[in-house]
């Protein structure tokens, strides 16, 4: 990828856009698998580490940002490159005038390190070394766990590979966090959403099966299709998945709203809930125990 970043691989210079809530172009650093954004949920800047450069995903969510969004994996991935793209943006934030240039006044802190990119980053096969590398970097760079964590978004699909789980598990122990992505709680729902069939079951099981190896929130989105807003009987059925899972072992849900347009052909079908419905609908998780915070 080549776009606008302060040193890019390779030692060229180029000129960043300043970076925006609603931009999350994963080009504005002009690396491969480096990028940063404004994160709304993170509250600053949340440096990410894109293990999808090749667009490829296993799921096809209806408000997915992606543009050119395919099926599949990720690509073979130069750990030699990720760690030389990480240590050079990391020392620009922190050393260097990155942060004064082209982040808004009030945002310049990282907030996190987070693994989420144009596709489903466990599918690298390298997954568990990636996340050795990046807690590696971060106690390099005298960063600690509470005030930068590591973050893996996630939609839980692989969490019964070994290695997979063994990249968790490394993520827990270096103080780390899971948004595990559960958008619905029936079988239609989550292929309607999600683009991929998968019995609430075995969505139930991944995502207990992720909290015990690391701390985890659930991530959920929802919006309006073709103009209804999620049913009575739909929050039902997914406040019983999150039951199933154990409400006990999450530690909450971050529920969110479109905020960014879709590049899906879905996208015609989507519209944004308020945010008095989010709440509502926040309401009513938190009735189950859960915590919740709402980002419209």
């Amino acid at each position: 990828m080549n776009s606008s970043v302060e040193r890019a691989a390779g030692g060229a210079v180029a000129q960043p856009a300043a970076l925006t809530i609603r931009n999350h172009d994963r080009d504005l650093a002009g690396l491969t698998y480096v990028y940063p954004v404004l994160s709304r949920r993170a509250g600053g800047v949340s440096v990410g580490i894109n293990l999808n450069p090749n667009n490829a995903c296993n799921w096809h969510c209806a408000y997915c940002q992606v543009p050119g969004l395919v099926r599949g994996k990720a690509p073979e991935i130069d750990l030699a490159r990720l760690e030389d793209e990480l240590r050079g943006f990391l020392g620009d934030l922190i050393h260097g005038d990155w942060m004064a240039r082209f982040v808004p006044d009030g945002l310049r802190v990282i907030r996190d390190i987070a693994f989420s990119g144009n596709g489903e980053p466990t599918s690298a096969s390298v997954f568990p070394e990636a996340v050795a590398l990046v807690a590696r970097l971060r106690q390099e760079f005298g960063l600690s766990s509470a005030a930068v964590p590591l973050r893996l978004i996630t939609n839980g699909s692989l969490m019964t590979q070994a290695r997979v789980q063994d990249g968790v598990r490394l993520l827990g122990e270096a103080g780390g966090e899971v948004w595990f992505k559960v958008d619905a709680g029936t079988a239609e729902a989550i292929e309607r959403i999600n683009g991929v069939r998968l019995e609430p079951g075995a969505v139930a099981r991944n995502l207990a099966r992720c909290a015990q190896l690391c701390p985890t929130w659930v991530q959920t989105c929802m919006f309006r299709w073709d103009g209804e807003a999620p049913s009575a009987a739909e929050l039902d059925a997914y406040l019983g998945l999150l039951e199933s899972a154990g409400i006990g072992a999450l530690q909450g849900v971050l529920l969110y709203g479109i905020a960014r347009p879709s590049m899906q052909p879905e996208a015609v079908r989507l519209t944004p809930l308020t945010a008095d419905e989010l709440e509502a609908i926040a309401a009513r998780m938190r009735k189950k125990g859960l915590t919740v915070r709402v980002s419209p």
